[in-house]
């Protein structure tokens, strides 16, 4: 074999501490992908939703939640005519959504969700990562805050209007702990009585091994 000379050594050297300060992929910025995947996806609304007047939106009954999405070691329920896409995928392909932080979106001519989760070991209040899925430049809360204990979980949730698009001016948004996460929803909707009765049966069908 061969034996390496001092020269040899020293540029060998070189070459694997250069490897290893080599910078690592960032990780995304939740907050930023909350405000792309609002921008990107509203900007199609008015589109999808111009040859339905404002007033022809079915009733809050007839919004069914009959799917269920179940990926990320938890599952939620949502609307059967629509389908979440990972955003975090879309946006970073190199950085999907994980088990410790996500971003889900999905949306139709009458409705977009968003679902967004992160770590926090610990934490009894969520109210911070409903702060993170609520944009403070579009999204206004209503009333009071509601908060109760939902099959172990800290739950709240608030009522909203909206600025984002005027084809779906109303809304709401919760947040709840869940094991070492903690999650938040946002629906923006045409009907003011439709997004709480949205929340809660998405709630009602939530599990993460936890609860």
């Amino acid at each position: 074999m061969k034996k390496q000379t001092p020269l040899n050594l020293t540029v060998s050297l070189i070459l694997f501490l250069l490897a290893s300060c080599t910078p690592k992929p960032a990780t995304p910025n939740l907050n930023q992908l909350i405000q792309q995947s609002v921008a990107a996806t509203l900007a199609a609304l008015p589109t999808l939703a111009a040859v339905i007047p404002p007033t022809s939106y079915p009733t809050p009954t007839a919004f069914s939640l009959a799917g269920l999405y179940c990926e990320y070691q938890y599952c939620i329920g949502h609307p059967i005519d629509m389908a979440f896409f990972d955003v975090s995928a879309q946006n970073n392909p190199g950085a999907p959504s994980s088990y410790g932080q996500g971003l889900l979106a999905a949306f139709n001519g009458n409705l977009f969700i968003q679902v967004v989760w992160q770590l926090a070991p610990g934490a009894a209040d969520p109210e911070f990562v409903l702060d993170l899925i609520l944009d403070d430049e579009v999204d206004f809360r209503e009333g009071s805050m509601d908060v109760k204990l939902v099959r172990n979980m800290n739950v709240m949730y608030t009522s909203i209007t909206s600025t984002a698009t005027a084809v779906l001016p109303y809304g709401g948004a919760g947040a709840w702990t869940c094991g070492d996460r903690v999650f938040a929803w946002k629906v923006y909707s045409p009907q003011a009585d439709t997004a709480s009765s949205l929340f809660e049966e998405a709630l009602s069908r939530f599990t993460c091994g936890q609860n």
